[in-house]
């Protein structure tokens, strides 16, 4: 499969470019592309790159048995890779890293002892938090996360550079004028997500089957991760949690209910479930906020909280929606009770903004605001529309209680600013920070 451009790209060079660089940890799901994005940063950036992959190699995990003397594991990784290692001249990538747990703290030694040698790691999440939990370096390394590819990289991959630099810096206004072409872009997406392969596949040959076969073939590879790293029982209760989400994100209210998974269920029964598929990346937890104010996390409510999948074509393969039901007219933006288009605005706001994100609900009230997220001192409360219907009533109440919050509405409908609030089309949620 070919490079497709990544816009985290920009900050893997920055990291090399840093003069107090440590080693880098690019975490992600599973398939979310972070392999294929080291090997081409190491490609454009460096004279050589030597790949050690830790899963496929028996011998890797040997070279970090002995002791953490870098200078010796990195002669063991040129021998075993063929590639000469060089201060600032080779990049070092550490592939599948959680699965040698030593190699992790070795991180540590590379740090302390060998900073002029750039290495990045590359691990799932899950991984590196059920075997490096005891031994992560802490302070030591820088951690970047990788998602599944935005809705502007979908652009750049399908469209090309033209299109993707007038989505990202062409006045909304003006680029309401050409909604149907976006529009046309945003349900392609949403039918495909952000998962590499897929979208790949997709701007390959156009073969709507194939992509949803490959969507289902990793939620299998998902399964055989749950059952690898789980008993039997909690496999079970993973299982009906994660086939719970779609369900739930179906419903009016998208409160996360435990009583919706089975009958009579209850919260200890499922948190280690919950949180297992959290630790992999593969779902969101989003929190409830009851106050919104500076800094959201003091006023977070850990016992309300929605949960998101981790991408949206893969939540229309977990939900069998059918190609005609999200590639034809505007249907997809308003069934299963805008479940869709609220995944995808969530998708979007974890790709572009790395602060933490909230809904709001206050206590013996209606009133909802369906994301809530702070930029610097600012808070923002986005209300998710799908389709034109512009009513905001929650989120008219939310600004005339705070005031000094940035109001937004995300809809089908074209950029315009407001006294109170500004309606952006959804393919610009971006913009909502600039």
């Amino acid at each position: 499969m070919e490079y497709m451009e990544r816009q985290l790209f920009g900050k893997l060079v920055n990291w090399k470019n840093s003069r107090s660089r440590k080693p880098l940890m690019l975490k992600g799901a599973r398939q979310v592309g972070k392999t294929r994005l080291l090997e081409e940063f190491g490609r454009r950036e460096f004279e050589a790159v030597a790949v050690l992959n830790c899963d496929k190699s028996p011998s890797a995990s040997r070279l970090f048995e002995e002791d953490y003397d870098v200078f010796r594991i990195m002669r063991g990784i040129s021998a075993l890779t063929g590639v000469a290692i060089r201060p600032e001249k080779t990049l070092i990538i550490l592939d599948e890293i959680q699965e040698v747990p030593r190699a992790i703290q070795a991180l540590k030694y590379f740090c302390e002892d060998a900073g002029e040698y750039p290495v990045c790691a590359a691990g799932s999440l899950l991984g590196i938090r059920l075997r490096g939990a005891s031994s992560f370096p802490v302070g030591k390394i820088e951690e970047q996360t990788l998602y599944p590819m935005s809705f502007e990289e979908f652009v750049l991959a399908a469209e090309g550079k033209t299109a993707f630099l007038a989505l990202k810096n062409d006045p909304p206004d003006e680029l309401s004028l050409l909604s149907g072409k976006w529009t046309e872009l945003l349900r392609q997406y949403y039918y495909t997500g952000g998962m590499p392969e897929a979208v790949y596949s997709y701007i390959q040959d156009r073969d709507l089957q194939r992509v949803r076969d490959i969507q289902v073939q990793i939620l299998h590879d998902y399964h055989d991760d749950i059952s690898k790293h789980t008993d039997q029982n909690t496999a079970v209760r993973i299982h009906q949690v994660w086939q719970s989400v779609s369900q739930q994100l179906a419903r009016e209210n998208k409160k996360f209910m435990y009583g919706h998974i089975q009958k009579g269920a209850r919260a200890r029964e499922y948190e280690i479930a919950l949180q297992w598929l959290t630790d992999a990346g593969l779902i969101y937890r989003i929190p409830r906020v009851k106050t919104p104010v500076v800094p959201l996390r003091f006023y977070e409510d850990t016992e309300a909280f929605k949960l998101y999948y981790l991408d949206c074509g893969l939540m229309g393969a977990i939900a069998e929606a059918p190609a005609s039901q999200i590639l034809i007219g505007n249907n997809v933006f308003r069934e299963y009770k805008g479940a869709f288009t609220e995944q995808f605005v969530l998708q979007q706001l974890k790709t572009c903004h790395a602060e933490s994100i909230y809904y709001y609900h206050p206590d013996n009230s209606q009133q909802e605001v369906d994301f809530l997220t702070q930029s610097d001192a600012h808070v923002y409360g986005i209300e998710v529309k799908a389709e034109e219907n512009l009513k905001a009533k929650s989120l008219k109440l939310f600004k005339d209680s705070y005031p000094d919050a940035e109001a937004v509405r995300l809809s089908m409908s074209a950029f315009r600013e407001q006294d109170w609030m500004t309606n952006y089309p959804l393919y610009l949620v971006p913009r909502i920070f600039h």
